[in-house]
């Protein structure tokens, strides 16, 4: 698992228990998700299918530093599948796990289309 963001809990994404808000942490991982996808398929057209069940496990409070890390699962024709785990740097728990999130690569006509990719490209290995 590739941990690529990292973020810092402020009072605005607290619930009235003074632990970080379910759906601010959703919010994270569905844009975390979005560009991992953009920059894998190399388009910015690209949707959330399907996320899911989630299992929060721990939780994360005020000042606490959260990482977002995706791994792919899957290349599909018009898709890929990530996996998702959230830890808490703070404290070295995982805050959550998302086994299944479902990008779909959309083509100009805004319809699922066809990316050609099957295996997981760096950015360093494009710029050679």
């Amino acid at each position: 698992m590739r941990f690529h963001t990292r973020k810092w809990v402020k009072p605005e994404d607290l619930n009235p228990n003074g632990t970080l808000f379910g759906g601010r942490l959703l919010e994270w991982i569905d844009e975390e998700a979005a560009l991992y996808t953009i920059v894998q398929l190399d388009n910015p057209k690209i949707v959330t299918k399907y996320m899911s069940e989630i299992n929060f496990t721990s939780k994360a409070v005020k000042g606490d530093i959260v990482e977002i890390g995706m791994e792919v699962k899957a290349f599909g024709n018009s898709s890929l599948t990530l996996k998702c785990e959230v830890r808490n740097m703070m404290t070295r728990e995982t805050i959550i796990t998302v086994d299944n999130i479902i990008m779909v690569n959309l083509g100009v006509n805004g319809k699922p289309e066809a990316h050609g990719k099957t295996k997981i490209e760096y950015v360093k290995d494009r710029l050679k």
